[in-house]
């Protein structure tokens, strides 16, 4: 049985009475009342334990590394009385383990989780001498794993046949069963879809603030899958694309580098939750490139126009 939209329940902790957030190397935030950790002593150990938790290879590697050092020191004890092994001891071996490991960037973590649930979207349409040919390409998310797809409108608009490629490099036709012209939007159905497909968990924007880190990923110039890191530079933009008399409002300004063939993709948080859809690129030529400048329209417009109920 195939689960429905998933939706994160994740909270931002505000500043309040208790003073204001401090930032801590992970980028997030430690709790008012609290100490952020920094280097030195235990509290690099329990840092170090932190980030070790979301990463089982380091973890285990310390488990390891302690077995073999609680088993050698037991041995020692038996056969020539050596001193017990200390607190000291322990803390020293999983430091030393800890600060020898590479550690994924949040970026990297964030684009892992949404990397099944991104797929490739191309559109055919005839030519003159009645061919198909390739008319463009852009970027999906799966926000229902039935095979429940949103992307931008103008990447499907007017195309005759549209070919999806999934994580797993599996292909599938669609149908656009929904539209939202007003942001730009399409729904999409696939016809076969992978038995595993996996949704991506959708996040409201409404505590996300200017500053936020976000990742974009998507196929640039048909590349992909492609990742972008970068801040949220507003919110409550608007634009109006160079080819569209419509002006889009109600916008998330971002500053993740995004291209032709990003549009439709997802703008995800450093948690790798759904927070908009690309949409749009400001440059003040006629050149089609990234001048630091992009738009995606926030997740709750997106999940609407697939009628999903708000979060």
């Amino acid at each position: 049985m195939r689960k429905p939209a998933l939706y994160s329940r994740t909270a931002r902790a505000r500043p309040g009475a208790g003073g204001a957030p401090v930032p801590t190397d992970s980028g997030g935030e430690t709790p008012a009342g609290e100490t952020a950790v920094r280097p030195g002593g235990r509290q690099r150990l329990r840092a170090g334990l932190a980030r070790a938790a979301i990463n089982p290879r380091v973890m285990w590697a310390a488990l390891a590394l302690l077995a073999a050092l609680l088993l050698a020191t037991s041995l020692q004890q038996g056969a020539m009385g050596a001193k017990a092994l200390t607190q000291k001891d322990i803390d020293a071996a999983v430091l030393r383990t800890l600060t020898t490991q590479t550690l994924p960037s949040a970026a990297a973590k964030a684009a892992e989780i949404i990397r099944p649930s991104v797929v490739r979207v191309m559109s055919f349409a005839k030519n003159a001498k009645g061919e198909e040919e390739e008319q463009g390409v852009g970027t999906g998310v799966v926000i229902v794993d039935k095979g429940i797809i949103l992307t931008n409108l103008h990447v499907v608009q007017g195309a005759e046949t549209l070919k999806l490629t999934f994580s797993d490099g599996s292909e599938s036709a669609a149908s656009v069963v929904g539209a939202q012209p007003e942001n730009d939007l399409a729904v999409l159905q696939a016809h076969t879809i992978p038995d595993d497909l996996a949704a991506a968990t959708m996040r409201s924007t409404a505590d996300l603030l200017p500053g936020d880190q976000v990742v974009a990923v998507g196929f640039p110039f048909g590349i992909g899958p492609s990742v972008s890191a970068g801040v949220v530079s507003g919110l409550g933009r608007s634009f109006q694309s160079p080819e569209g008399e419509q002006e889009i409002g109600n916008l998330i300004q971002f500053d993740a580098a995004a291209n032709p063939g990003n549009s439709g993709g997802p703008l995800v948080t450093m948690g790798g939750e759904v927070v908009g859809v690309v949409t749009g690129i400001l440059n003040p030529t006629s050149h089609r490139t990234f001048v630091g400048i992009g738009f995606a329209v926030p997740i709750e417009s997106a999940a609407s126009a697939a009628g999903l109920p708000p979060f």
